[in-house]
């Protein structure tokens, strides 16, 4: 399993927590976001270049956009997800995406290994995740929590698998013996 974007809606909280995420690790992002970049705090960041302006001002069209972008969801919470959240797991199921909720309350090690877990049975190598889950002012810490969750499931995710590891090491093995 490895992920080769993260897309994101580009709202305060959770979207911009994974954002944040990709830009500390040079990760490959994306995603739509409501036209006239809006936020509940008044504009996107600059900063998060690679996204792209739905032809709506409104959030529902830019989060439906987003799960059939995606190859599957994964929604962060503290608890229940509600409003934006809800909408978004009701598009992934008319859609037939796959999607995860992942209650942060839990320790990150878990909420990661459960994420990783999800993304071997559920997505494709080269996957596409988006992302989302309550914005900042509905969930306060949610931006940092996420953004540390993403850094980790990164550095999981797209880390050779033990077969791919020895296989290389067997072939630098042989390469070797080869131009003694």
């Amino acid at each position: 399993m490895k992920l080769a974007k993260i897309i994101s809606g580009g709202q305060t909280g959770a979207d911009q927590g994974a954002l944040s995420a990709c830009l500390q690790c040079g990760f490959p992002y994306g995603g739509w976001i409501p036209r006239g970049r809006r936020t509940e705090k008044g504009k996107v960041p600059l900063r998060y270049r690679a996204l792209r302006q739905h032809r709506s001002r409104h959030y529902p069209p830019r989060t439906e956009a987003n799960v059939e972008a995606a190859d599957g969801t994964v929604i962060f919470t503290f608890g229940k997800p509600d409003g934006g959240s809800l909408l978004t797991r009701a598009f992934a199921r008319q859609h037939r995406k796959p999607c995860l909720h992942v209650d942060l309350n839990q320790p990150l090690e878990k909420g990661v290994a459960r994420i990783v877990r999800w993304l071997k049975r559920n997505c494709p190598d080269e996957c596409i995740l988006n992302v989302a889950g309550s914005r900042r002012s509905k969930a306060p810490g949610i931006h940092m929590r996420v953004k540390k969750t993403i850094v980790v499931l990164l550095a999981e995710a797209n880390r050779p698998s033990r077969r791919a590891q020895r296989a290389h090491l067997q072939s630098n093995r042989l390469f070797c013996s080869c131009a003694r």
